[in-house]
């Protein structure tokens, strides 16, 4: 099954002389694929690099006009997939750009400390970045019927979507790619560091993630139960979501006393491979842990619709001290929207503060009866006035 990844035709788009673009994201979530799909179209001829090649590493990395110019010679296009394994990546892309003014580029990398940072500075107003996730529902609209979708929602909850697991039909052939991948892949970007050496730490604390997704994570006690200091909980936080694992939420507030806004929560980008970090491929009908997987599932694929189709929004939780919350706010065009996910197909009331406090923010539950419409339509959600008032959907 071919699934038309939603960012191709952004990136061809911008694939243009004297500008580099940079196509971050995890590593099996299919960026050389993409690739490939771009370069089948592609008339002039290209020149296609490993960054894991150290013959590759050496030229690339050399920061030597001539040498550059040499290797890449008369190609009209340089392909660099996993660019952050190059030295000074940032600096020699910046020297091509300046000094071969024909040449078009475009570099992929798997961790956005390492190649967006390094990218950063040497190429400012040089680069596209575009960030590239397990399929979206949004991607998988395109290819099936709503009755599969409905069908399928089960397996999404807790296989994910990298994309061998959707083309994948077996169950048992599906856990063996997603432990392959946990074990494989996931930390392999954290520990290339040298400061990064206790990969039994960072597999503790993500298991430690899967089970609180939805809570208030408390750094304070990860630290204490895994026996390491708040400041290194923090950092390994901080790189595992910059290896595209997990993302981190933080509250919404204006300073009001009761709200909370210094916690976080955190989501993993991908439900299956939560489940597996915790060994649970079990049906929803024997879990206890339905609620979380729902909400985690809903959060990533928005975020990602938002990325896709440029929904420009801050992003939060919403939840006071005496426990009233909102699961999502969009701070966008002016306006609070908030979100209340659901597994039973109920419409809730906003809490009352909620409408105290944000009296024109609006309001609406996301359950199976219409969450497509919050993760896979092109238009955004509208609340009009009147139902947003009464708390209605």
């Amino acid at each position: 099954m071919k699934i038309q990844r939603i960012i191709q035709h952004q990136v061809e788009s911008r694939m243009v002389p004297g500008k580099v673009v940079v196509l971050l994201g995890p590593r099996q979530v299919g960026k050389t694929t993409l690739l490939r799909d771009i370069l089948a179209k592609e008339p002039a001829p290209f020149l296609f690099v490993s960054g894991e090649d150290r013959a590759v590493q050496a030229w690339l990395g050399s920061q030597s006009i001539e040498t550059l110019r040499q290797n890449i010679g008369k190609h009209q296009l340089l392909v660099v997939d996993e660019a952050q394994h190059v030295p000074h990546i940032g600096l020699n892309l910046k020297l091509i750009v300046d000094h071969l003014p024909h040449l078009r580029v475009l570099a992929t990398g798997s961790s956005s400390f390492d190649l967006s940072n390094q990218t950063g500075e040497p190429l400012v107003g040089r680069k596209w970045e575009f960030e590239l996730y397990p399929i979206s529902q949004l991607e998988l609209a395109a290819t099936e019927a709503p009755f599969q979708t409905e069908e399928l929602l089960s397996q999404r909850l807790i296989y994910g979507s990298y994309p061998e697991i959707v083309t994948t039909v077996g169950l048992s052939d599906k856990r063996e790619l997603l432990n392959n991948i946990v074990n494989g892949y996931l930390y392999k970007d954290l520990l290339m560091f040298e400061d990064i050496r206790k990969s039994k730490k960072i597999v503790e604390i993500l298991s430690l993630l899967a089970f609180q997704i939805g809570n208030l994570v408390s750094v304070h006690e990860i630290g204490q139960a895994i026996g390491m200091n708040t400041r290194t909980v923090e950092k390994y936080l901080d790189l595992l979501e910059k290896v595209f694992v997990i993302k981190r939420l933080g509250g919404y507030s204006r300073n009001l006393r009761k709200e909370i806004s210094k916690g976080s929560k955190y989501y993993f980008w991908d439900n299956g491979i939560r489940n597996a970090i915790i060994n649970n491929f079990n049906e929803l009908s024997l879990r206890n842990d339905v609620g979380a997987l729902w909400e985690n599932y809903l959060i990533t694929e928005r975020l990602k619709k938002q990325r896709y189709t440029k929904i420009f929004s801050n992003n939060y939780f919403w939840r006071t001290y005496d426990q009233k919350e909102v699961d999502f706010v969009e701070e966008r065009d002016g306006r609070l929207h908030g979100f209340e996910f659901k597994w039973s197909k109920t419409n809730p009331k906003p809490p009352s503060l909620w409408l105290e406090t944000y009296p024109e923010a609006g309001f609406e539950a996301v359950h199976p009866g219409n969450y497509l419409s919050f993760i896979a339509e092109q238009t955004s959600p509208t609340f009009p006035p009147s139902e947003t008032a009464a708390g209605s959907t």
